[in-house]
């Protein structure tokens, strides 16, 4: 009573190649017998009634999946077609499913029963009422199986095997298997087979020289004793002068070449007879384990937990809307098949995903973090647009609560500090960098900077990322950070026999001389201690600010800076009259470079 009718437009048979199926008449479907739910319990399955009992039974058993559908609950004929726009199928697992035009589905004349390949519907599913039955076994398309398995996030045992292959020339057999067990355990009677479509060929045969197994897998054999393996394993061998033709059994759906035949020889041959045999040695001196890039990035991760800064290793993709804040979310960096909806765009930096971090923690009541990572970001999708980047947060307080200690909020210069730390473990001479008030926009305006190493190498960025920033990122403020390509810092110098140069301590009485500059507001300290230690940089051993003040007693728009300069002689102890000159040079050139004077 219950034909099937290929409904396919051209060019898309393949979704369902053959279906063959049959109808059981006056069945009694109840509990499985007892060595039934056993061998089924046996390997972690639930039994649940006879006739879907023996379904998984020949699932697991044989590798051929089945369906049965409640003959009484289909209406009109089975039609293997395609989706269309605007069906859906509520499922046997009890979810609803849109569908889309490109998955195949089993549809009576009221609409989709089941989706070919992975599962049934539950409207035709059979139950203990149950008395008349369509089974149904087909071929589907392993491409289009596992790619509505993925669209609709459906894992099931029927898709796990179409999707890896099944045996194409067992179909109708594994139809009669079932129907017997069907007719022992439940009765009835069976009509003949209904078949629709044909078996695609699967015959083929494939060249195959005995020699591959010693030069791919190491195993010098006999060419009878490979023969006979692959005899054994079903394949049929034929003798063609040095080599042989292998015809590949249906059932093995993995072999593609005669690579594959070396692997399933050794395989069961034993990969322990395989001999160990070393690697060719090509120079005398073995080339260094751990590249130049790998070393700068353990030693940027030194360097930063040195610091006190803890290591995250996060996702490299983030939500669009959150690269978008970042200077990232283009089109071409969004992934086709994300993990999760809302990871669906490669980061265009590592700071949000830290951001992020420090939102889970200070929702579990942790608030003061120091958090860094080293990996890599995304700027295109060109190889040259993917970069190894280390960044690092802090946020809170400087220090945990202590009697002995003075709290304060962090601030854009232990961002700075951090950033300078990880230049200086990264072999950069940190004394002559500038700094520049042009970080990116997701840092604040006022309280940011750029490290740069002349006007048209930037090293890293700092400061305190931007309130607006952190209130579409929902994290409380102020978040200080920096973040700095490793690739893009200049190349260390190779030193010859030695990680560090040798101590150079002088033998002479060092001099240390403070001054008090009286300056613009705008002008940067940076700029003043530049000043000074350029006078003379092989006596001037060091220049710190150690005083900051601007107020009262100071002419409106003025500010204090105060110095230290260590003077380090290396030939002679200096003279009162000499220091005097190094001091009035470094006033000169303060004077002179940033228009400040001595204040008295």
């Amino acid at each position: 009573p219950i034909e099937v009718r290929m409904e396919f437009a051209p060019g898309t048979e393949d979704a369902c190649p053959l279906f063959i199926g049959r109808y059981l008449r006056g069945l009694r479907n109840g509990p499985s017998p007892r060595w039934l739910a056993e061998r089924l319990t046996a390997i972690g399955l639930r039994p649940i009634s006879t006739l879907v009992d023996i379904t998984n039974l020949i699932t697991y058993d044989l590798n051929r999946p089945l369906h049965v559908f409640d003959a009484d609950k289909v209406k009109g004929h089975i039609r293997p077609r395609l989706a269309r726009p605007g069906e859906s199928l509520l499922a046997l697992d009890g979810r609803s499913y849109e569908l889309d035009p490109e998955i195949c589905v089993i549809a009576d004349d009221a609409g989709p029963e089941g989706l070919g390949g992975v599962m049934g519907g539950e409207h035709s599913g059979v139950t203990e009422e149950t008395v008349n039955v369509f089974v149904e076994a087909a071929l589907f398309d392993p491409v289009r199986t596992a790619a509505t398995g993925r669209r609709l996030g459906i894992n099931s045992d029927a898709r796990y095997r179409f999707e890896r292959g099944v045996d194409p020339d067992f179909v109708q057999t594994g139809m009669e298997i079932a129907t017997r067990l069907m007719l022992e355990l439940c009765g009835g009677e069976a009509s003949e087979l209904v078949i629709a479509g044909r078996a695609p060929e699967w015959r083929r045969t494939i060249p195959f020289d005995p020699a591959m197994t010693g030069r791919l897998g190491g195993l010098e054999l006999p060419a009878a004793e490979q023969a006979a393996i692959l005899a054994r394993l079903g394949f049929g061998v034929t003798e063609a002068g040095q080599r042989f033709q292998v015809a590949v059994p249906p059932w093995r759906c993995d072999i593609d070449g005669p690579a594959d035949f070396v692997e399933e020889v050794a395989r069961v041959h034993g990969y322990d007879a395989i001999p160990s045999v070393p690697l060719p040695r090509l120079t005398q001196v073995p080339k260094p384990a751990v590249s130049a890039a790998q070393r700068r990035v353990r030693q940027a991760r030194r360097a930063l937990a040195a610091r006190g800064l803890v290591e995250c290793v996060t996702y490299s993709f983030m939500p669009g809307s959150e690269a978008a804040l970042f200077g990232g979310g283009r089109p071409e960096l969004r992934l086709a098949n994300p993990i999760a909806a809302d990871l669906d765009t490669m980061r265009p930096s590592i700071l949000p995903n830290l951001l992020a971090a420090a939102r889970r923690n200070m929702a579990r009541g942790f608030a003061d973090l120091a958090l860094f990572e080293v990996g890599p970001q995304y700027a295109d999708d060109t190889p040259d647009g993917q970069v190894m980047a280390a960044s690092g947060i802090r946020t809170g307080m400087n220090a945990p609560r202590h009697w002995s200690e003075r709290q304060r909020t962090v601030d854009a210069f232990d961002a700075k500090a951090d950033a300078l730390a990880l230049l200086a473990a990264q072999g950069v001479a940190t004394e002559g960098l500038q700094v520049t008030a042009d970080a990116p926009g997701w840092y604040h305006p006022g309280r940011s900077g750029t490290l740069r190493m002349g006007p048209k190498m930037p090293l890293a960025h700092f400061g305190e990322v931007h309130p607006l920033v952190l209130s579409e990122l929902d994290v409380r403020g102020p978040v200080v950070g920096f973040e700095l390509v490793l690739e893009r810092l200049p190349q260390q110098k190779a030193r010859a026999g030695r990680t560090r140069p040798p101590l150079q301590a002088s033998d002479f009485q060092a001099v240390e001389r403070d001054f008090a500059f009286l300056l613009d507001e705008a002008v940067p300290a940076e700029q003043v201690v530049r000043a000074a230690r350029g006078v003379d940089r092989n006596l001037i051993a060091e220049v710190s600010l150690f005083d900051l003040y601007a107020g009262k007693g100071l002419p409106e728009g003025k500010k204090s800076l105060a110095l230290s300069v260590r003077l380090e002689p290396k030939d002679r102890t200096l003279t009162e009259k000499e220091i005097e000159a190094v001091a009035a040079r470094i006033v000169a050139a303060v004077a002179k470079q940033t228009g400040g004077t001595l204040r008295g």
